[in-house]
């Protein structure tokens, strides 16, 4: 069977009236919580390191306690055994401090839930070991992931978000994973650019794209990437890295061969999400504004693209990550409870 389709409208203000303003306001401006983090960090097996947010009703922000993050969630009172967990994949450069991450864990710690947000390598505020870093198919990767934070509390019921990259990353799991997953109540892909060839050209075209979000992305990015030059000689192409204009230029230079890919062509087709969406067996919502600036709407999956697990989200408004509602100065209440309602109900 095919896969359910909503499209029920983001009530955001009429003075953002497209998708740009409400991608830019909701990151810069709109209203929400701070939440602080205890940071675990993790040994991966290849000798390089992750680092993982945590908070909870009664977990103390900042280093891991010295008894481990899993002592402290067990001595939690009430007992977390059979409570609620979200683990939360953010975004392109982002982290536990992006807006959407300090959103959508301030509304489950406020409501009882255990949140973790594992840091993609070396988005976490110091530089990862390796010369490799991450890239939007490392499904293995978040299965590492998801398997370390499920070992610090192995009785509760386990979620699953991502956000944009952190999106399409954890999509392309449940599709490649399908049964095997579900040890996960329910999951969502937030945002994600499920098509990162329609996605990345997008991103390659049009002035705001190209003169605000291509140059936000890739100022981090280059600067990452020729520190590890620095540390790792002969592993990155210099040259090519420091000119690339947009982010099929980097890919080309950087991202694709170094994480065994031929060019960004080839990234982009082998690590797209959307393929994959009729594998998913997992309770999935898969939330995408038809307004994004960073995926057309053209390429959003219709009912047919995935499995009767899913339920697409296709409201018209709402930007990349933006769903700002609210009175002045609005608020990032939506996306979380639209999460919460779905993690619920399955609708």
């Amino acid at each position: 069977m095919p896969a359910r389709l909503d499209t029920t409208a983001c009530p955001t203000p009429r003075w953002l009236p497209e998708g740009h303003s409400q991608t830019i306001y909701a990151a810069l401006c709109a209203s929400h919580h701070r939440v602080g983090f205890a940071r675990e960090r993790v040994e991966t097996p290849d000798g390089d390191f992750i680092d993982l947010d945590w908070t909870a009703p009664g977990l103390v922000p900042g280093p891991a306690p010295a008894g481990g993050i899993a002592a402290a969630l067990a001595a939690r009172k009430p007992s977390p055994r059979g409570a609620d967990a979200l683990a939360l994949f953010h975004g392109l450069e982002g982290s536990s401090a992006s807006h959407y991450a300090q959103a959508i864990a301030q509304h489950f710690r406020s409501r009882g839930w255990t949140v973790v947000v594992p840091h993609f390598r070396g988005c976490s505020g110091e530089p990862n070991r390796l010369p490799r870093a991450y890239h939007s198919g490392d499904s293995a990767e978040l299965g590492f992931m998801l398997e370390t934070v499920r070992q610090r509390a192995p009785d509760a019921r386990w979620h699953a978000a991502g956000v944009s990259l952190g999106g399409n990353v954890l999509l392309k799991y449940l599709g490649e994973q399908g049964a095997a997953a579900g040890w996960l109540a329910a999951a969502a892909g937030i945002s994600a650019p499920l098509d990162l060839t329609v996605g990345g050209h997008a991103l390659g075209h049009g002035f705001v794209n190209r003169r605000l979000y291509t140059p936000m992305f890739l100022r981090t990015l280059k600067s990452k990437t020729l520190q590890k030059a620095q540390k790792f000689p002969g592993t990155v192409d210099v040259i090519r890295v420091a000119n690339a204009r947009d982010l099929k230029e980097f890919d080309d230079a950087y991202t694709a061969p170094t994480h065994g890919f031929r060019n960004a062509d080839d990234y982009w087709a082998r690590a797209s999400s959307k393929p994959l969406l009729g594998g998913i067996a997992v309770p999935t919502l898969v939330l995408n504004a038809r307004n994004d600036p960073f995926l057309p709407a053209h390429c959003l999956p219709e009912p047919k693209d995935a499995s009767d697990a899913v339920l697409l989200h296709q409201p018209r408004h709402g930007g990349h990550v933006g769903f700002a509602t609210g009175r002045f100065p609005t608020s990032l209440g939506w996306l979380p409870a639209r999460l919460a309602t779905f993690f619920r109900t399955g609708d």
